[in-house]
Formats: C-alpha cells, structure tokens, sequence
C-alpha cells in the first residue's frame, strides 16, 4: 500500500511540475524581461532551419504548457545537434531567456568554455545536450 501511495503522490507531483513548470517565463514575457535563466519543457510545434551565419544554431519552436511559445536556438558549434527531432516531442530545457514580442527565445542551453555563464542543456528522449 505504501508502494502504490509513493507512486500516485509521485504521479501527481510531476503531472503538476509539467503543467506548472514554466511560471517563471511566463512572468518574464509578461513583464518583457531578459537575460532571465529558467528551465522547463514544452512541445516542439515547428522546426526551423539552421542558423549558419555566425555561431551556428538549431532552431525550433516549443510550446510551453501555459501556451505560450518560445523559439530554442541550441548553439550547436559548442554542443550536439539534436538529429531526430520531430514535431509533437517534448524537450525539456535549462538556458537564457531573452524576451520578444512572439514569446521570447531560449539560448545558452550549452556549456560555457569559458566558464563566464551558467551551463545550460536541452534534454531529448532521455538524453542530454550540452
């Protein structure tokens, strides 16, 4: 009995976290803050092409549980290309979050080499880029 209570309360917490784990964007895109490090997860609705000119950046857009939705650029000359990506996954992610009126942008959800700004990660299937 104990073993299935543990469970259900375990079940409850992260169906809970899912539905409520992105407060903190939320309330910077409604107050139109940056440089803000969050971490949550959301539902890729679109992927984009590459971005090539400069760093080179995968790019696509997440829809978050409060609907809102938020473009991810993963640097991906610092961290692995996320290779089996497909609209309706669900990705997980800790970075930057800089502000726009379409929802905001995701970034630095890669290693610092320099050791300047917190690590961040995206985490696909199980698996962690970073």
């Amino acid at each position: 009995m104990k073993k299935f209570l543990l469970a259900l309360f375990t079940t409850f917490c992260l169906a809970t976290n899912l539905v409520y784990a992105n407060p903190i964007i939320d309330k910077a895109f409604h107050n139109k803050q940056s440089d803000v490090q969050v971490q949550g997860v959301g539902k890729v609705i679109k992927i984009l092409s590459d971005d090539n000119k400069g760093s080179r950046h995968q790019r696509f857009l997440l829809k978050l549980p409060s609907n809102l939705t938020i473009l991810v650029a993963h640097n991906i000359d610092l961290s692995p290309k996320i290779e089996d990506l497909k609209v309706g996954d669900s990705v997980e992610f800790y970075g930057e979050y800089e502000w726009n009126n379409k929802g905001g942008v995701i970034h630095w959800t890669h290693h610092d080499p320099r050791k300047k700004h917190k690590d961040g990660w995206l985490k696909h299937k199980g698996k962690i880029y970073q």
